[in-house]
């Protein structure tokens, strides 16, 4: 009997169960894994060639690595690997740091200290942590290392790079045991704050193009994107994972991913999406996938960690998995309902089954990573951190 023969059987009996428990089978690890498998199979073989190292590609990858990290696959890890290694473990490529720019929006090679070509940096730390390897961390070392050595605090001018760039600064952590790299987030975070956090709705806008009055829905309400607070909440649960239990920043990064948990699970759709403009449904209605598998990855992550009580969020977490398993996910693999490219809910833009983008795919792997983790371990012990 071959390995992958065995691993069939074995989740068929933990299916088996489940379902005996009263569990529904796609919220087993079984259930999950499938979904996990059919999405991310289908990906890598229509895109054998997975591109250059700018978010939207380095986003797919962050969720691939996670779900290598709950279903190792030699061929998911080999796909990242492949990818990290046509794009020789760099970002943007300019050699001269007196060319490097963050402002405004670019994607030239002197583009380096902007964010969006940071988010690569983050598969590259993870797969240096599998297998160590200087080249693999060479890039990531010289850049991050000139940034944090800068006295600019306002590298993250838009909500997306909270996602892109927090986690590299806690991974960098980790590889170096350099505090600064956490203290000079919560530096760059305060000044992302002061533009585009919005206290009253624990909300962030996209940018401070969106900030209310000034920019408002069709009917005038506050427009907070659900792709941009995705990010951030993601980024939120990827880096409270990464950081010490003891560090003196923890306490406000909990207070803020609490806040926001709080202020989501408030706005979620009876179906279990969040629509692209998250306080007015009307203004651009309809199923979205991004921000839906960004907040389903955070919530899960929360009430797997004990930062979150279960009681309240679980069924947020699991209505938010119930829609991207069960309508966003298509019978040939595709993750439809992925909003394209852009900054904002635009009125009218037609998402549909067939709408679907590497980013989109990256997480839905992470909520399903996320998931399956949960599935894995429902009797697991909650943290000093759980709230009651």
């Amino acid at each position: 009997m071959n390995r992958q023969h065995i691993a069939t059987l074995a989740l068929a009996a933990m299916a088996a169960a489940s379902c005996a428990t009263g569990t529904p089978e796609w919220m087993t690890c079984a259930g999950i894994a499938r979904a996990m498998e059919s999405a991310n199979d289908h990906w890598q073989s229509t895109h054998p060639d997975s591109g250059n190292a700018f978010w939207d590609n380095a986003v797919y990858h962050t969720g691939n690595i996670e779900a290598c990290l709950v279903r190792p696959d030699t061929a998911w890890l080999g796909y990242s690997t492949r990818w990290a290694e046509r794009n020789r473990w760099m970002g943007a490529t300019c050699p001269d740091t007196a060319l490097w720019q963050y402002r405004p929006y670019g994607e030239a090679p002197e583009f380096v200290l902007f964010g969006d070509w940071q988010v690569c940096f983050q598969t590259y730390l993870d797969l240096a942590l599998m297998q160590p390897d200087s080249i693999r961390t060479a890039r990531a070392f010289e850049v991050m290392q000139h940034e944090i050595a800068t006295p600019r605090t306002d590298y993250w001018w838009w909500a997306d790079a909270l996602y892109m760039v927090m986690p590299v600064m806690t991974k960098m952590y980790l590889h170096t045991g350099n505090e600064l790299y956490i203290s000079k987030m919560c530096q760059y975070m305060a000044h992302t704050d002061s533009v585009m956090y919005d206290a009253d709705a624990c909300l962030y806008y996209r940018d401070a193009k969106y900030v209310y009055p000034q920019h408002a829905t069709a009917s005038g309400a506050k427009d907070f994107w659900a792709r941009g607070d995705g990010w951030v909440m993601a980024a939120l649960a990827k880096v409270l994972a990464d950081i010490p239990d003891d560090g003196p920043h923890r306490p406000q990064l909990l207070e803020r991913f609490r806040a926001m948990a709080s202020a989501v699970a408030a706005c979620q759709q009876p179906q279990g999406h969040w629509t692209r403009s998250m306080l007015d449904p009307d203004h651009a209605p309809g199923f979205e996938t991004s921000g839906t598998a960004l907040f389903t990855f955070a919530l899960f992550r929360g009430i797997n960690r004990g930062w979150l009580p279960r009681d309240r969020y679980l069924p947020v977490a699991v209505r938010g998995w119930d829609y991207l398993c069960h309508t966003a996910l298509q019978p040939d693999g595709r993750v439809g309902y992925v909003q394209p490219i852009g900054e904002r809910a635009i009125p009218g833009q037609t998402v549909d089954a067939q709408s679907t983008a590497n980013f989109g795919v990256g997480a839905f792997l992470l909520a399903a990573a996320e998931a399956y983790r949960y599935a894995a371990s429902e009797d697991q012990p909650q943290s000093s951190e759980n709230q009651n």
